[in-house]
């Protein structure tokens, strides 16, 4: 049974160690790209927030796969079932929201120097995030949920 309780445990673990990766690598980016606007004399994109900010969703993914985890029958019938699901699914997630903090990173510094494109950032970005999302819709199919 400590299986059961440790895959869900890992769903959330593994999500959020990513989203601190991603929202940590971006936040550097904006800080950075803050700098730069600073040193020309230029206005500070304060949509570089947003970009630091976007790994921070993959966390609430894991924690919704955690509780859906909880509430599978098949996930409490088989532990193991359970103690996989979390592991596979949570370090897809938390690698999803680790390389959006890198894709991020790139957006913040190609929208400081240049001031433009901040759409096509926020679809790339967007891409990144689908990643975790139907990862999570996946992995409850599988859970039955």
């Amino acid at each position: 049974m400590a299986m059961y309780y440790i895959g869900m445990i890992v769903a959330v673990a593994f999500s959020g160690i990513g989203s601190a990766v991603g929202a940590g690598l971006a936040s550097q980016a904006a800080v950075g790209g803050w700098k730069k606007c600073f040193s020309e004399n230029k206005a500070a994109p304060f949509i570089l927030s947003a970009f630091a900010g976007a790994p921070l969703t993959q966390i609430i993914y894991g924690f919704l796969l955690s509780n859906f985890i909880k509430g599978s029958a098949a996930a409490q019938a088989n532990p193991a079932f359970a103690l996989l699901t979390g592991i596979v699914s949570g370090l897809v997630i938390g690698l999803s929201a680790a390389f959006q903090g890198k894709v991020a990173a790139a957006a913040c510094d190609s929208l400081a120097e240049t001031g433009k494109g901040t759409a096509n950032y926020f679809i790339v970005i967007g891409i990144v995030e689908t990643v975790a999302l139907f990862t999570l819709i996946f992995s409850l199919l599988v859970l039955g949920a």
